[in-house]
């Protein structure tokens, strides 16, 4: 892209419009949603949204509603490439990813290595720790007698999650050993990978990242106990703060906080980063999302508006570095 090309952080880019030359490179798109994780309402949303905006952009796009077996989805594909906006297990954990990988199709975000790795919670905070990048101490709780070690390892308030689940589904905050068994064992009935970690006492920020760059930061606020998944698809009340209240050189730190922890994590195109900061003003990675939402409520879009780029130049975006995957021409056409 030649706006912004040396620049890591967008704050106005130039229109980006899709030229007839491209949607006929695009051939066919199958904007994959649905699926059967438990954010398969979220991601029934974001398809919709995706899709409707594609075909306002002249793309030969539609919709499919994943459900069963992923293989049969793909057997004798009627498609040319594909835009994912699942969420959750199957379609946002490398498992989509591999399997389209390996029948040549086209798809947008990341590979399966980075899409796997960010899923897996637990997994991501070892690569940021190892890189040096700074995210809450953590453990990993295997059963309810761990409890009294973690403890009296981390500092209370802790956070327990499910290191596989998005949508802030199955997160708890613990004040107590006796409350942290609780909470394990609601997680652990998610996910047999359960991830506790230092509760970050201050304001949480999310960055977009749109095809190697951030796009204006988020400040988050709500009256929940945290950014959960109420707070997130349903509450009206959630305030969403762009600019976010930083200063310009501490939202510059933010992004290239989030730009190093996409990095390392191998992800590409697109994705969002989540950080809290603590009350001495130092920033905190907590995950990176491969497939964010695309809701009305979603992040990723209110960004790319601030950053002056629509919703539908950002799907056509997005979907444009598919191209880049097969040369450009129609993998099945």
């Amino acid at each position: 892209m030649s706006d912004q090309q040396h620049n890591p952080i967008v704050h106005q880019t130039q229109p980006f419009l899709a030229e007839p030359a491209m949607l006929k490179a695009f051939g066919r798109v199958a904007v994959f949603m649905g699926g059967d994780s438990a954010e398969r309402d979220v991601s029934l949303k974001s398809g919709q949204a995706v899709l409707s905006a594609l075909l306002s952009a002249g793309v030969n796009a539609f919709g499919v509603d994943v459900q069963g077996c992923l293989l049969k989805t793909v057997e004798q594909p009627e498609f040319d490439r594909v835009f994912i906006a699942l969420h959750g297990r199957g379609g946002e954990d490398g498992t989509l990813q591999a399997i389209l990988s390996q029948a040549g199709i086209p798809f947008t975000g990341s590979d399966v290595m980075a899409s796997a790795l960010a899923m897996d919670k637990l997994r991501s905070k070892y690569v940021f720790a190892g890189c040096g990048l700074a995210t809450p101490k953590f453990r990993t709780m295997t059963s309810a007698e761990d409890a009294i070690s973690i403890a009296a390892e981390l500092r209370m308030p802790l956070s327990v999650k499910p290191s596989r689940e998005g949508s802030s589904i199955g997160i708890f905050k613990v004040i107590s050993a006796d409350q942290l068994v609780q909470a394990w064992q609601a997680a652990a009935a998610l996910d047999t990978s359960v991830l506790v970690e230092e509760w970050i006492e201050g304001p949480e920020f999310t960055v977009s990242l749109l095809q190697d760059r951030a796009l204006p930061a988020i400040g988050l606020s709500t009256d929940h106990v945290f950014y959960d998944y109420d707070a997130k698809y349903l509450a009206d009340d959630t305030r969403y703060c762009i600019p976010c209240g930083l200063s310009a050189d501490e939202e510059l730190r933010l992004q290239q906080l989030a730009l190093e922890a996409f990095r390392v994590v191998g992800c590409r195109t697109w994705g969002r980063v989540d950080i809290m900061q603590d009350a001495d003003g130092k920033f905190w990675l907590l995950e990176v999302n491969t497939v964010p939402g695309m809701t009305d409520h979603s992040l990723v879009p209110m960004s790319a508006r601030a950053a002056g780029i629509s919703f539908e130049e950002l799907v056509v975006r997005i979907l444009a570095d598919t191209l880049e995957q097969n040369g450009g021409e129609p993998s099945h056409a």
